[in-house]
């Protein structure tokens, strides 16, 4: 009986590791064998193994990249221009990997029925290798969006989606670098804006943020400043025209009158771009960075036609949304004097009604300029100071009554601001409104 089940035994348990083999081969084998719906593939290469891709077009433009030993790309036919990191790196990956619709003949002996042996368009890659991968274009197919196409190498013909034929088939225009102005906006240092018969220029402080340090110093309006700064990239050129319209163009600007002149100076130089406008409201723009001169949106253009007191920070505080932990307020109106404890804020050691003191922090926040003047600031009616950023920063403002408005000076700051009579009452009238916070009544038995 011992020897019986011991065989009984070695029997199941070769049965058991022939499962588990069999198993394994299957699971193996479905992995190794593409999907029967799988996508034929015309051509697929690793991209990082891409040295040199020439598009040429039958009767057209040849168009040219190529990496240069810093790993950069660069157009470099039909003419060397700079280009755009996120077009080519899009084209990049379509000429990397070409996807068919469909396999049409699996080996044919006729390539011109499909218009392959002249074809319309041929993308050869240059590897890091020295070899090359070269995919040829043809006609459309007579049904549906697709275009016929082959590779070297390769006896199939293939069909491919009219968007896989656009990805690949790219020219210089699509792949040059049009900003007119080529600064890295991450270190830009110092900005100049000549416009409205003011010349304004910005620099940075110590905290990286932007200051106008000419025609005199004052604090900038930063998101002002930033942005335009963001739309100087945003003026670009057509790399479509034609030399008979750039000849055109630069007539045009030649009679214009002038609307702007700014430059940019970031860690590789400075940059200059100047924009007019002819009698019939169109705008022109001229770069130093690239030949030609192009139109220029009216929106994009009007951006930069603005004088100093545009870019001003009209704001009387810098605190912004960070609430202040300490508040003086001496006025015609009020006399108030509250600091913050914790999540609460106290004047004369008992605690304020969160409500009022809210809206006299947005009043105060609100605060600002309807413009500037240079001279008038009398004797002071008025004294604020305010603590923030954990007691390190300390912004104190006299105001003055100077008609029907008042002017406000900041502490070390030779500017004027103009405060409406408005915004001032409104101020006023939320520092007498400050309320005490209600004890809660005991809660009943």
């Amino acid at each position: 009986m011992k020897m019986r089940g011991l065989l009984v035994a070695s029997v199941l348990l070769v049965l058991l590791a022939g499962g588990i083999w069999w198993s394994a081969k299957v699971a193996k084998d479905k992995e190794s064998k593409p999907a029967a719906d799988a996508t034929p593939k015309v051509l697929s290469v690793q991209e990082a193994d891409i040295r040199r891709i020439e598009v040429a077009r039958r009767g057209g433009e040849t168009t040219v990249i190529e990496k240069d030993t810093s790993g950069n790309w660069k157009l470099t036919s039909p003419a060397g221009y700079p280009v755009d990191k996120l077009a080519v790196s899009s084209f990049v990956t379509a000429v990397a990997s070409v996807s068919s619709d469909k396999v049409v003949e699996d080996k044919t002996t006729d390539l011109a029925q499909y218009g392959l042996k002249e074809p319309s368009l041929t993308v050869t890659l240059g590897l890091k290798d020295g070899k090359t991968k070269v995919q040829r274009v043809g006609d459309d197919a007579p049904a549906g969006s697709a275009s016929y196409a082959a590779a070297d190498g390769d006896p199939h013909v293939y069909t491919i989606a009219s968007y896989t034929k656009e990805g690949i088939s790219k020219n210089a225009a699509d792949l040059r670098d049009k900003r007119m102005l080529t600064f890295d906006p991450e270190k830009v240092a110092r900005v100049t804006l000549a416009a409205q018969k003011t010349e304004t220029e910005f620099g940075k402080n110590a905290q990286g943020q932007w200051q106008i340090v000419k025609p005199k110093p004052y604090r900038a309006d930063t998101f002002a400043a930033d942005d335009m700064i963001h739309r100087l990239q945003d003026v670009k050129l057509d790399a479509t025209l034609s030399a008979g319209d750039l000849k055109k163009n630069a007539t045009a600007f030649a009679s214009a009158a002038p609307l702007a002149v700014i430059t940019v100076t970031d860690a590789a130089g400075t940059q200059k771009l100047e924009i007019k406008k002819t009698k019939d409201d169109k705008y022109y723009a001229r770069s130093s960075v690239v030949d030609g001169v192009y139109a220029v949106e009216a929106a994009t253009a009007k951006v930069f036609d603005k004088s100093t007191d545009d870019f001003r920070n009209k704001k009387l505080f810098d605190f912004g949304f960070n609430d202040p932990s300490k508040i003086d307020f001496h006025g015609p109106g009020a006399q108030v004097s509250v600091a913050k404890g914790g999540e609460k804020w106290f004047r004369n050691g008992k605690p304020l009604e969160s409500a009022s003191l809210q809206t006299f922090l947005d009043k105060l926040r609100d605060l600002s300029a309807t413009k500037f003047a240079e001279t008038g600031f009398g004797a002071p009616a008025a004294d604020i100071t305010v603590v923030s950023g954990d007691g390190k920063t300390t912004e104190k403002v006299s105001l003055a009554k100077s008609g029907q408005d008042w002017l406000a000076r900041r502490e070390g700051e030779p500017a004027l601001y103009v405060v409406s009579a408005q915004a001032m009452d409104e101020l006023q009238k939320a520092a007498v409104d400050l309320k005490e916070e209600q004890a809660k009544p005991p809660a009943k038995k």
